[in-house]
């Protein structure tokens, strides 16, 4: 009976760290998770990570959109090109995220991670 319990625990705790990591949804259960202060190390730092990939996104999205709307026709078709590729980049590596987290790894990459848990830990 317990070793069902644990199952459903981690079963829990794995969909929890799922939504975490949805594009763009997913920042504000992580938000809320930080804010509150709670949750375990490892859903703080998929918090963590997941708002940091959403607030670089979120600033590059903006910035290109800014700057293709006051420049020429032909940068603005490239920034617009870039703006799309940006967004397809977050959003599979978003994907890649919650893949890895489904075959029972940890949401982890290489550099962002450790910058997002040195920022957030101040």
């Amino acid at each position: 009976m317990e070793q069902k319990n644990s199952g459903l625990e981690k079963s829990e705790k794995q969909s929890q760290l799922w939504i975490y990591l949805l594009p763009v949804v997913g920042a504000f259960p992580a938000a809320w998770t930080l804010y509150r202060r709670t949750g375990n190390l490892e859903q703080q730092k998929a918090s963590r990570l997941s708002l940091m990939l959403v607030l670089l996104w979120l600033m590059g999205y903006i910035s290109l959109s800014i700057g293709a709307t006051q420049s020429s026709e032909m940068l603005t078709f490239r920034l617009l090109y870039a703006n799309t590729l940006l967004t397809s980049g977050y959003f599979l590596i978003c994907l890649g995220l919650m893949f890895r987290l489904r075959t029972g790894k940890s949401p982890y990459l290489p550099l962002l991670s450790q910058v997002a848990n040195k920022i957030g830990r101040k």
